[in-house]
């Protein structure tokens, strides 16, 4: 199965994330509140590919075959989701910078596309598994999603730089909301 694998990439991303947070100039209160775009960002980047992982886990339960297509799939949401601790530093760094606020939008775009590619890919071959556009979310879930994320990237392209890392913030509730009662975390 795909999942250790997917699993520990994930977790090793992730781990890389606080690695690539910058060192405060100076160990105090004055010091840290001055990198609190760092810790956001570290955060956000944390918590929304947690929650990535966590759909993934909770949902292969009901996968009984993996095919070369879900592997492929899988491949390149790893390959997209690991330039997060790139993209996340870059946001930190220069927070209201149009570019990397669209940089880590379209990221967060395409891996959201690539595990809708996956979700696609298990429901084919798995058809008991009723997957929906991602896993057992609901579609209308799934739809909100990427139009905010949308939203945020236009916003950020045009009027707003950081528009774009808040949709993500604003995103991170309704998903994991949407993913809790389907899970069963909220019993």
């Amino acid at each position: 199965m795909t999942l250790p694998f997917t699993d520990a990439v994930l977790a090793i991303i992730m781990t890389i994330l606080v690695l690539e947070l910058e060192k405060t100039k100076e160990v105090s209160l004055a010091g840290l509140w001055a990198l609190r775009a760092n810790f956001f960002a570290y955060t956000l980047s944390f918590f929304w590919l947690g929650l990535m992982w966590t759909t993934h886990h909770n949902n292969w339960h009901a996968v009984k075959k993996v095919s070369n297509s879900t592997v492929s799939c899988s491949l390149v949401m790893l390959f997209l989701a690991s330039f997060f601790p790139y993209t996340t530093s870059l946001v930190a760094t220069i927070f209201n910078n149009v570019t990397a606020q669209a940089l880590y939008g379209i990221i967060a775009l395409t891996v959201s596309f690539s595990n809708m590619a996956i979700s696609h890919s298990l429901k084919k071959i798995n058809p008991q598994a009723h997957f929906g556009w991602l896993y057992s979310l609901p579609n209308e879930s799934v739809i909100l999603d990427v139009v905010i994320k949308l939203i945020g990237l236009i916003i950020t392209l045009t009027i707003y730089a950081p528009a774009m890392i808040y949709a993500i913030f604003i995103d991170i509730f309704i998903v994991g909301y949407a993913s809790r009662h389907q899970t069963g975390f909220s019993k």
